[in-house]
């Protein structure tokens, strides 16, 4: 590891990470840009993707947009080979994309509904995962970060399919750590309520109330809060943690 001994290096790294156009996605892959990695931005729109790109090559790094829909297999393999035919490899993978979308009832969450939630939050990280994290066994290590959710944990009535997927790729997590390893660790970011793009929906001043009785912090967090814990978990200095699970939440009850 070059570089003081405390300051995180990935200087010659490669990262691939989805939702990276946007939220705590956008926020990761600046943070890893600007600590020398070299980055590939996952989203489905291609203009969002560049712009971030703009941003990363601003900070002297090499960047990649690759719009994609990785809620299909082919496309997922299509992302991995874009990425290996510009880079060569992939030393970290971030699986952050996700969706939540609103339903009114039970029944009101049709089949499409259902398997887009389950085919974004834990379809997709399994195949990336597990393409690239034998890729990256065979060539002799990488590392994996997993963005679960709260609801994993405190599911909620209109959370219902979302916090299954999330439930399922906290374990998921565990399960490719066991079998990538030794050479690849896995490792998982559970966050809470962030006030990215997100909450600009959300009614404010009643997300404030809860939080003063349901968050120790009594806040919402904010993008890059999340930054420095995902770099750790894809550095050289989490060299002995994997499966490990970690709250990013302000303390939610």
């Amino acid at each position: 590891m070059s570089g003081p001994k405390h300051v995180i290096d990935l200087s010659g790294k490669v990262a691939l990470i989805t939702g990276g156009s946007r939220g705590l996605g956008r926020e990761i892959a600046l943070g890893m840009a600007a600590a020398g990695a070299d980055i590939i931005v996952a989203s489905r729109k291609l203009e969002a993707c560049e712009a971030v790109c703009a941003e990363i090559e601003a900070l002297g790094r090499q960047a990649l947009p690759v719009a994609v829909n990785i809620s299909h297999w082919d496309q997922c393999d299509a992302l991995i080979e874009a990425a290996y035919a510009r880079f060569g490899r992939v030393d970290i993978l971030v699986n952050n994309a996700g969706k939540s979308p609103l339903y009114d009832t039970l029944t009101s969450v049709d089949e499409p509904l259902y398997d887009v939630v389950l085919d974004l939050n834990l379809k997709a990280p399994f195949r990336l995962s597990a393409v690239i994290g034998e890729r990256m066994k065979a060539e002799g290590g990488g590392a994996i970060l997993n963005i679960s959710s709260r609801a994993a944990i405190r599911p909620q009535a209109h959370l219902v399919t979302y916090a299954a997927a999330k439930a399922g790729l906290n374990a998921m997590t565990e399960a490719m750590a066991d079998a990538l390893g030794p050479e690849v660790r896995v490792n998982c970011i559970m966050p809470g309520p962030f006030l990215t793009d997100v909450s600009k929906a959300w009614d404010m001043e009643k997300f404030q109330q809860r939080a003063d009785e349901q968050i120790a912090l009594q806040r919402g967090g904010q993008p890059d809060e999340v930054v420095a814990a995902a770099l750790y978990l894809c550095s050289d200095h989490a060299g002995y943690t994997t499966a490990a699970i970690l709250r990013i939440d302000g303390g939610c009850r």
